[in-house]
C-alpha cells in the first residue's frame, strides 16, 4: 500500500522559518552589504567591491588571530572529549549517585559566560586570587596579566572547568542507553575492560560524540566574553582570537567594512570546518 504524504505539518514550522529569517537572514545581509561598500559618514555609502576581504585576507593581523583560535580549539577538544569520556564512564549507573552527580556536572553550565570570566579573573588574581596567591606562595610564576604563557593556562583551565560538563552529560547519556544484555554478554565472554569500552560502549557513543565536538569546536572558536573579560585580548596580543579583533575593528575603530568582510570570513570559516568534522565522523561512522 502506498504511503500517503500529509505536508500539512509544515505549516507548524513555518513560524519558526519566519522568526530564523528575520533574526538570522536579515542581519547577515546587513553585514554582507557593508563588507563591500565603505563610508565617510554621514550615512553616505561607496562601493568598494572585495576591497575589504583582500585587506582582511592579506593582514598577519587576521592569520595571527586565526591561528589562536585554531591552536585554541585543538587544546580544549583534546583535553575535554576525553576527560568528558573518561568521567562519564566513571559515573554511577544506578542508586542515589546519578542524581547528586548529574547536578554537580550541570553546576558549571548554569553560570552565565561573563561571570565566569569575572570568578577565574578574580580567583587568578596574584593579590587577592586564591589561585594566584598560591601559586605565587609555592614560587611559581603565575601573573596572566603579564605571562602569556599563563593567560593561556588560565583560559583553557577556565574553559576545561566550564564546559567538560556538557561532553560528560553527553556521554553518560549515550551509556545509560546501552542494553544490560550487551554487557552481560561482554561478561560470559570474558571480554577485557578495554574490549567493553572498545567494542561496545565506544561505537554506542558516537553519535553522542559527534554532538559533542561539533558543540565545542564552535562555542571554543567562537569565544569572546572570557577572554575578553579575564584578559582582554592580552599580554599583549596572545589572547586576541578572531571574535575579540572582531570587535576591536569594529567598535574599537568604526571600521564597519573590514570588521563586516571579517565577519563574514569568520562565519564562513566556522561553516567549512564544522562541515569537515562532521563530514569526516559520519562518513568513519557509516564505514564502522
Amino acid at each position: 500500500m502506498e504511503k500517503t504524504w500529509n505536508n500539512k505539518a509544515w505549516f507548524m514550522v513555518l513560524p519558526v522559518l519566519v522568526l530564523v529569517a528575520f533574526s538570522a537572514v536579515i542581519p547577515l545581509m546587513t553585514v554582507v552589504n557593508y563588507s563591500v561598500q565603505d563610508t565617510f559618514g554621514n550615512n553616505q555609502f561607496f562601493w568598494a567591491g572585495t576591497d575589504w576581504y583582500v585587506e582582511v585576507l592579506s593582514s598577519d593581523r587576521f592569520w595571527d588571530a586565526l591561528t589562536r583560535n585554531l591552536i585554541f580549539s585543538a587544546i580544549i577538544l583534546a583535553i575535554e572529549i576525553p576527560l568528558g569520556i573518561i568521567i562519564a564512564l566513571n559515573m554511577p549507573k544506578k542508586g542515589l549517585g546519578v542524581p547528586v552527580c548529574l547536578v554537580l556536572m550541570a553546576l558549571p553550565l548554569l553560570i552565565p559566560w561573563n561571570v565566569v570570566g569575572t570568578i577565574w579573573q578574580v580567583f587568578g588574581r596574584v593579590d587577592i586570587g586564591l589561585l594566584g596567591r598560591t601559586l605565587e606562595a609555592m614560587g611559581i610564576n603565575y601573573n596572566y596579566v603579564q605571562n602569556p604563557v599563563a593567560a593561556w593556562v588560565t583560559l583553557i583551565v577556565m574553559d576545561v572547568w566550564h564546559w567538560t560538563s556538557l561532553v560528560v552529560l553527553l556521554c553518560y547519556a549515550g551509556l545509560v542507553s546501552i542494553p544490560d544484555a550487551y554487557y552481560q554478554a561482554a561478561k560470559i565472554d570474558g571480554a577485557s575492560r578495554w574490549s567493553v569500552f572498545r567494542y561496545i560502549q565506544l561505537p554506542k557513543m558516537k553519535r553522542v560524540l559527534l554532538i559533542a565536538f561539533l558543540l565545542r569546536f564552535m562555542d571554543s572558536f567562537m569565544i569572546y566574553t572570557e577572554p575578553f573579560v579575564v584578559t582582554g585580548g592580552g599580554p599583549g596580543n596572545s589572547t586576541t582570537f578572531l571574535s575579540i579583533d572582531l570587535v576591536k575593528t569594529a567598535i574599537g575603530q568604526f571600521d564597519l567594512g573590514p570588521a563586516a568582510a571579517l565577519s563574514i570570513i569568520y562565519f564562513l570559516i566556522i561553516l567549512l570546518l564544522s562541515w569537515i568534522f562532521y563530514t569526516v565522523m559520519t562518513t568513519s561512522d557509516a564505514q564502522g
